[in-house]
């Protein structure tokens, strides 16, 4: 099954799939590492994905798959660190702070962080110490959010 296949068949029988169960598709790939074929289905869900509903979607997923050449089929949380890919996950994610790496340096830097500030199909905005930022979403190679952990106090790990 070719790449292309993966959007015209795989993501819209997942996607249908996972709305029936009360789930949201976050992505699909089909990635070649090391000795296999790897199809991994992230979902997410409110409150989160737990591994019962990762076996459940696998479950009802597998059989419905026999036409995909894959050697392992993972069904996963994206997990807190997910990747900004699409408008939902910007939205979720305004006025939070991100970290962008680039596919190559603007302005001597392949990565910044910064608040996300705003948004549209093919930009997006970063508020730095350095002051705003434009940035296109080509040029991104990931944009994910920064997660801060605290210690048993209640202050921020640095």
């Amino acid at each position: 099954m070719a790449k292309r296949d993966i959007h015209t068949f795989v993501i819209p029988l997942c996607r249908k799939l996972a709305d029936e169960l009360g789930y949201e598709l976050v992505d699909v790939e089909l990635v070649k590492e090391g000795p296999g074929r790897y199809l991994r289905i992230y979902l997410d869900r409110d409150g989160s994905i737990t591994l019962d509903d990762c076996e459940t979607f696998h479950r009802a997923v597998q059989p419905r798959l026999e036409a995909v050449d894959y050697d392992f089929l993972e069904v996963s949380s994206p997990g807190i660190d997910r990747p900004l890919k699409t408008d939902q996950d910007f939205a979720r994610a305004m006025e939070t702070e991100i970290e962008v790496k680039l596919f190559k340096p603007i302005e001597g830097t392949k990565e910044l962080t910064g608040t996300l500030v705003g948004y549209d199909e093919n930009a997006f905005r970063v508020l730095t110490q350095a002051g705003e930022r434009v940035l296109a979403r080509r040029d991104a190679a990931v944009i994910k959010p920064v997660i801060a952990f605290e210690d048993d106090e209640g202050e921020d790990e640095p």
